[in-house]
């Protein structure tokens, strides 16, 4: 390979399968951009900005305790020490994606957590969906699919977020007692979009049926012991036997469910879903179906082994072509101009002026905000778009060429812009972004310029 080659590889290594080039990286990875990206899999270490955060059964708990109390002034310091615990969570994670050095291992914890949404959406969950990330996601993004997907079910928050903790069996005895009824929200969420797809071969019936086995799959609330944490009730469990595409299960209660996430995991359309959305994420809207095929055949032979599935797609010639054919969601824009920029992100706009460092929760909720992407805030369990049409749209291509105007206003002053394009960019940036950078007539416009350009907005 010769060196003008192995530097625009070392440029799609950094940009396309990590979050953005910080100085240095493009040169760090030039000898082996596969290599560079591959070890990266092996480092299995939390982020630093993450080892000291509650556990979600500690804000499970806490937001229990918020909802019961029935004095609002006491009520109102608890919903804002919970809010102020989100916020700070959410600032330390995108920290965390900004000072990583193993960025495509954090850009595949950021896939798979969209794939497994959970949303702020819901008041009960909202304190605990980073951590819910640090505990199910981030441990499986390179091991087994099952793994993740049974880490993921009977998480706490998930149970909470689509309400299976409270999902009771027509002919459980809770049902038969209280009249709960049966709620098929994680059972369709599960076929629909964390497994089969939504092409997957499904019926309704199917979905009622694995509603029917997850009965049971619980919370611990504030009555029982370790309140927050998993916890199977058997009265609330469906009795009797269940067929689910095809496949009876019979009476076994909490093994039914585990069985059936097992076979899940391992279905032929969860394979080619999978493989869809990771060609989609990292390659183009409209994927290669070479790749596709690529990464459905290493999903099947390795049976859902996540890093195995990765390295496959790191080995895809498809994979590595110029042409830059993703969009960068708002989280990948901010996060690549905040690495680029050696890690400071600033706030928009504010009323005393002035940005601060992204150390302050603010500048991430205003910047994210601002361009429609607030962390953890998906509007469903679809999670965010993944595509250019949901991105690119006439207001949101002004609304980013507005905060990249505020970032060069506020980051433009003692820096080269120049300099930035080359390190951030490398071989990407075209001659006509060079030029328009050079012949800026401040260095602020320069950076603004450069956030704006298309290299810079796509990946």
């Amino acid at each position: 390979m010769t060196l003008e080659a192995a530097t625009l590889q070392a440029a799609i290594a950094t940009n396309r399968f990590g979050l953005g080039a910080r100085p240095g990286d493009i040169a760090a990875a030039q000898s082996d951009p596969r290599g560079w990206l591959e070890a990266q899999l092996a480092q299995t270490e939390t982020p630093p900005e993450l080892r000291s955060l509650d556990s979600s059964a500690t804000r499970l708990a806490a937001t229990y305790a918020a909802r019961k109390e029935k004095d609002e002034n006491t009520r109102k310091p608890l919903r804002e020490a919970l809010r102020d615990a989100y916020r700070d969570d959410a600032a330390r994670r995108t920290r965390a994606a900004i000072a990583t050095d193993t960025p495509l291992r954090e850009r595949l914890v950021h896939f798979w957590s969209n794939h497994f949404t959970v949303s702020v959406s819901r008041p009960i969950v909202a304190a605990a969906v980073v951590p819910y990330e640090t505990e199910a996601i981030r441990p499986h993004v390179t091991g087994r699919f099952a793994d993740l997907l049974l880490a993921v079910t009977r998480h706490p928050v998930m149970l909470n977020y689509l309400d299976n903790a409270v999902s009771a069996g027509p002919d459980s005895p809770a049902a038969i007692r209280r009249q709960r009824g049966l709620n098929e929200n994680l059972g369709r969420e599960l076929l629909e979009l964390h497994t089969l797809g939504v092409d997957g071969g499904y019926s309704q019936t199917d979905v009622r049926e694995l509603a029917r086995i997850l009965t049971g799959w619980s919370v611990a609330a504030e009555r029982d012991r370790d309140t927050g944490t998993f916890l199977f009730r058997a009265n609330l469990h469906e009795p009797g036997d269940k067929v689910l595409l095809g496949q009876r299960y019979g009476e076994d209660g909490m093994g039914e469910g585990l069985l059936a996430l097992q076979r899940l995991a391992r279905h032929p359309a969860t394979a080619r879903h999978i493989a869809t959305k990771l060609a989609r994420h990292f390659v183009a809207d409209d994927p290669p179906g070479t790749v596709v095929a690529a990464l459905e055949k290493s999903y099947r032979d390795s049976d859902g082994d996540l890093g195995e599935v990765t390295r496959t797609l790191l080995r895809q010639d498809a994979a590595w072509a110029p042409e830059l054919r993703k969009v960068k969601t708002p989280t990948e824009l901010v996060i690549s101009t905040a690495r680029a920029l050696h890690g400071a992100v600033h706030e928009p706009e504010t009323a005393g002026g002035g940005g601060q460092p992204v150390g302050h929760v603010d500048p991430v909720f205003r910047s994210l905000g601002l361009l429609g992407q607030s962390p953890f805030a998906a509007p469903s369990p679809a999670g965010w778009p993944d595509q250019a049409a949901d991105w690119a749209g006439p207001e949101a291509v002004v609304q980013r060429v507005d905060w990249a105007l505020t970032v060069g206003e506020k980051l433009g002053d003692g820096i080269d812009p120049r300099q930035i394009a080359e390190q951030a960019l490398g071989p990407l940036a075209s001659e006509a972004t060079r030029q328009a950078v050079s012949r800026a007539p401040s260095a602020a416009d320069g950076l603004a310029l450069l956030i704006s350009a298309p290299e810079f907005q796509r990946r």
